[in-house]
């Protein structure tokens, strides 16, 4: 049943995204920071967390998912640490995802070759 509800919800937001793209002429890199964005705003406003706890990854994977746990990350930060927590807390939050990002990509960048457009 967990499989399913992160398919469902996952899949929804990913279409809500899809039609976001599709119907206005938002380009890519700007609606991806309106999801990071929205992510943090709904977490702030205790929404996102209750979506997280019911759907799994389907709510925490895809990119609205990111700005929630950096929002976590730096709430936690700064109640621990104070001021200065506003400036480690996202980066701790989200090292091991970040470096991972960067770890696969550069490794499939050797298994993959690029094509250029001319």
């Amino acid at each position: 049943m967990d499989y399913i509800k992160a398919f469902l919800i996952g899949g929804l937001i990913c279409a809500l995204v899809q039609i976001l793209l599709d119907r206005t002429k938002l380009m890519p890199g700007r609606v991806m920071v309106l999801l990071v964005c929205s992510g943090a705003v709904l977490s702030f406003l205790h929404l996102y967390k209750p979506l997280v706890d019911f759907a799994g990854s389907g709510a925490s994977v895809p990119l609205i998912g990111f700005g929630h746990l950096l929002w976590t990350g730096v709430k936690e930060a700064v109640d621990k640490e104070g001021f200065l927590g506003i400036f480690s807390g996202g980066f701790k939050a989200s090292a091991i995802g970040i470096s991972a990002a960067l770890i696969f990509g550069y490794l499939a960048s050797f298994v993959f070759e690029p094509k250029m457009k001319n």
